[in-house]
């Protein structure tokens, strides 16, 4: 059979295809074990990182991949990056995202090129298979893990299902599932834990607007008869109190890659359509809606990255609850339900004569792109598995650290996507048909991610990293789950592995400070705002270096803002309230000195500022109804050594001033 791409690696006498989609399977391999100095399971763009990454700190890598896809999502529909800030996007997956760029333009990688975070799927998986064959990595496809040696908390071996086995003195976990995690013993978990378990807010049941149901829809198979029973895939439970936990988790579906070209893939019904899922849709529709019923996002080549959009579309709701434990048999089944499920709701929406002609027509514009997973019929061949098993470790991410209420000194990498949950479930409320679960809260600013929580607990597993799969709340991890984040993770964790094998440590053992200047030298960012050598940040959520005069109030409404929060003068007390930010001053010399605020409308235009420096103030005027978000420099002055408001401060007043004053943060640059 051909490869419909042409990387193969010769290793002994096994052939390895490196990166193939679709793959063949692999003979029956030797039966002594493969080694290697990092073993790596799970193809995902994560994985794909990692053994990049160890290859380029002059490291043996291989993947093992229990399915036939490489490249995860990121290859697998999801053209249209959730990327949040992109300034926050550093390391290799920056470096995957001007590949992009490159590869649609025609120009030359640098650190500096500019980069893209919209592709097409085979774009994607060209660059994946060049990344791969550059850095000589083999990939064992279709070779599905069936044990875990240990010996005492070191993973020594994984076994596979064709009777090949690995070997390494360290390993990655690079599934959406967790499966060698949990192999492994290590402690995880899944499902929604109630708000009370970590102090936060919009874990657990969230009965919330979005994706919601907004006219009335029986639920009933007979509209208006209890006794008739509930439409499929509707809960007949009770909903619970907001906030509480469970096992339930966010919606799966697949990225489908569309096109209205003229060559498209018409929506064909699937084997097994039953027109009775899609009722529920059906009245929603005759109750007055319109739509819309998919996103078309354009990522290239006339061709979308089409997700979920509104209350009933292409999350299959409530069916995926058994997945992150199933066997692989039973998770082949379930993705096969959920292909049939959402194949027959485009046929559906194409098709079903109780449709408004314009719906139909509207859909049947659309089809599948036919040069995109050309082995699959145009079908993508990756389900969004949004979330799975959860590695609870020593460090659990959670709602603080998305909204900068605690800061990890041991971060690793950067997140900044809105926390983002999918809904869980169809419920009955009133009589009504509700979805529940889908949560979208933005957070303020890309906040660090604990080197711990992509560690396990020392005593369960010594030698293992998880960037994919990590210790983190459900809600938190809505905000992490994204593909470059995944990629960033997975080049810290590769990284952290070559100095625990240098060192002969475990994992948890290695130093935070050589991690991070090793990370730092290979392009990642781990602290926001991005720190510069010799600078100094004094903000107004850390007692440190921060005098009020007044009454300030905390907020976090207008985003843009440092740290946890900002505060203001609440537009009263003009000529009272005032705020100081003193440095610490390391050593005399010449400083670039900023401020920064959070800008709206209601905001002063003629806030004074003082710069105090060596005993000189020199007053400046900011406008703070514009320029939020960022650091505007008020001058160089020379600063003396040491703390003292006089020697070395800035002072925000209120005086005569047209709106709220605003206080953040200020920012002292070695020049």
């Amino acid at each position: 059979m051909p490869y419909t791409r042409r990387h193969v690696l010769r290793l002994g006498t096994a052939t390895l295809v490196v990166a193939a989609v679709p793959a063949v399977s692999l003979p029956a391999l030797a039966a002594a074990a493969v080694t290697a100095d990092l073993v790596i399971y799970g193809a995902t763009s994560a994985g794909i990182a990692a053994a990049v990454t160890a290859r380029r700190l002059g490291r043996s890598a291989l993947i093992v991949e229990p399915g036939a896809h490489v490249g995860g999502l990121s290859t697998g529909g999801l053209g249209m990056t959730d990327s949040g800030v992109k300034a926050a996007i550093g390391g290799l997956a920056g470096e995957f995202y001007r590949r992009v760029y490159a590869k649609y333009n025609g120009t030359a990688v640098t650190p500096t090129s500019p980069a893209r975070f919209t592709f097409e799927p085979h774009v994607a998986a060209t660059i994946f298979d060049e990344l791969l064959a550059e850095a000589a990595v083999p990939v064992y496809l279709n070779t599905r893990l069936s044990g875990v040696t240990m010996s005492g908390n070191r993973i020594t071996e994984l076994a596979c299902d064709n009777g090949q086995a690995f070997r390494a003195p360290m390993f990655v976990d690079a599934t959406y599932e967790g499966d060698l995690m949990a192999r492994a013993g290590v402690g995880w978990t899944a499902g929604r834990e109630a708000n009370s378990a970590y102090g936060e807010t919009i874990n657990g049941v969230q009965l919330r607007s979005g994706h919601q149901f907004n006219r009335f829809v029986d639920p009933y198979v007979t509209a208006g008869s209890a006794a008739s029973g509930l439409l499929p895939g509707i809960s007949a439970a009770p909903v619970a109190p907001t906030g509480s936990g469970d096992g339930r988790i966010q919606a799966y579906n697949f990225r489908m890659c569309l096109t209205q070209a003229a060559n498209r893939i018409p929506f064909a019904k699937p084997t097994g359509y039953d027109a009775i899922g899609y009722e529920p849709l059906a009245r929603y529709v005759q109750a007055g809606y319109t739509g819309p019923f998919f996103t078309t996002h354009q990522v290239g080549g006339g061709k979308t990255d089409s997700n979920n959009d509104g209350a009933f579309s292409t999350d299959f709701i409530g069916q995926n609850y058994t997945y992150p434990t199933a066997s692989y048999a039973t998770r082949a089944s379930m993705v096969e339900e959920h292909r049939v499920y959402q194949q027959g709701l485009m046929w559906f929406l194409a098709n079903d004569p109780r449709l408004p002609a314009s719906v139909r027509s509207a859909t049947a514009s659309w089809g599948l792109a036919a040069d995109e997973f050309t082995g699959n019929g145009g079908w993508p061949t990756q389900l969004y598995i949004r979330e799975a098993r959860r590695m609870v470790s020593a460090y659990v991410m959670t709602e603080a650290d998305c909204r900068g209420g605690r800061t990890a000194a041991d971060s690793v990498g950067l997140a900044s996507y809105t926390m983002d949950s999918h809904n869980c479930q169809r419920v009955v409320v009133a009589g009504a048909l509700k979805n529940e679960g889908d949560v979208q809260i933005g957070v303020p600013q890309p906040f660090g991610i604990s080197y711990r929580s992509i560690v396990p607990v020392e005593s369960q597993c010594a030698n293992l990293l998880v960037p994919v799969c990590l210790s983190a709340s459900h809600i938190a991890y809505g905000s992490i789950r994204m593909e470059p984040v995944f990629m960033i993770l997975a080049q810290s964790a590769a990284t952290a592995a070559h100095l625990a094998i240098t060192a002969g440590s475990a994992v948890q053992q290695v130093p935070i400070a050589s991690l991070q200047a090793r990370l730092r030298a290979d392009g990642q960012l781990l602290t926001w705002p991005l720190t510069t050598p010799g600078e100094i940040v004094v903000d107004s959520s850390t007692s440190a270096g921060v005098t009020r005069a007044g009454v300030w109030l905390k907020s976090t409404s207008i985003a843009g803002y440092h740290g946890a929060d900002y505060e203001h003068d609440d537009n009263t007390n003009k000529g009272v309230n005032r705020l100081r930010f003193t440095p610490a001053i390391p050593v005399t010399g010449s400083y670039q000195v900023f401020l920064r605020w959070t800008s709206h409308a209601n905001r002063a235009s003629n806030v004074p500022v003082d710069v105090c420096a060596g005993g000189t103030v020199t007053t400046r005027t900011v406008d703070q109804r514009t320029g939020g978000g960022q650091w505007v420099s008020l001058g160089t002055f020379t600063l003396p050594a040491g703390s003292s408001p006089t020697a070395a401060s800035v002072l925000i007043r209120t005086e005569a001033t047209d709106g709220y004053v605003v206080a953040d943060a200020a920012r002292f640059v070695a020049a």
